[in-house]
């Protein structure tokens, strides 16, 4: 019985140290983004800029879970983190709902986008596909368009209903992707040095958790 308490007593003393999740990711430079009680400090963006939002809003805070739910039938838009940035790494976990018999699925994860998104950098998000950039990038006062989904040597996304990954570094014109923690996609060309966060809402339910920036001084 003595051991016994010694041990309980060893575990709970460990316990009262050890650093919250908080305290680590602050420790390491991450500043956790996901929202907490509501969706304020996040915007929604239509896509084209021009055209209208629908009035009904399809996100959705699921605060018990700490995610942030997209229905997926509102339109096309982006939900936009309102703060820039510069040189950083994003963090996102994400998870497409499985619908039976369902084929197309679409979503993306956005870096470096001006205000209105005319100027965006996209992730692609898929079921078992994506995992690529492809955008509108200014060069020489005009928008040109690049895709590089034929660029992809080995595809490390999921299907839906399973929980993926990216970690998107952004440094000065160089964008790099990491899909559950292999590289997977490099744009070296990114003429907007600053830019927005954002999540994307393309006809599909799809969840985002775990949220996390941290700033490349």
């Amino acid at each position: 019985m003595r051991q016994l308490i010694a041990g309980i007593c060893i575990i709970l003393a460990v316990a009262a140290t050890a650093p919250s999740a908080g305290r680590r990711i602050a420790a390491r430079g991450w500043v956790d983004i996901t929202p907490g009680k509501s969706l304020e400090g996040w915007t929604r963006v239509p896509i084209p800029p021009a055209r209208p939002l629908n009035p009904v809003s399809q996100w959705k805070l699921d605060v018990r879970h700490r995610m942030i739910v997209c229905e997926g039938n509102g339109g096309h838009e982006w939900l936009r983190y309102d703060r820039e940035y510069k040189d950083f790494v994003f963090e996102v976990v994400w998870r497409l709902v499985k619908i039976p018999g369902g084929t197309k699925y679409n979503s993306g994860i956005f870096v470096r986008n001006n205000p209105g998104g005319s100027i965006w950098y996209q992730a692609q998000v898929g079921s078992a596909s994506g995992g690529y950039f492809f955008g509108d990038n200014p060069v020489h006062a005009a928008l040109a368009r690049f895709d590089l989904s034929k660029a992809v040597e080995q595809n490390y996304v999921k299907p839906a209903g399973q929980w993926n990954t990216y970690q998107i570094l952004c440094k000065g014109k160089t964008l790099t992707l990491w899909v559950n923690g292999e590289k997977q996609s490099q744009f070296t060309e990114c003429n907007n040095p600053t830019g927005y966060i954002g999540l994307e809402a393309e006809g599909s339910r799809i969840e985002f958790r775990d949220l996390e920036v941290r700033v490349i001084q």
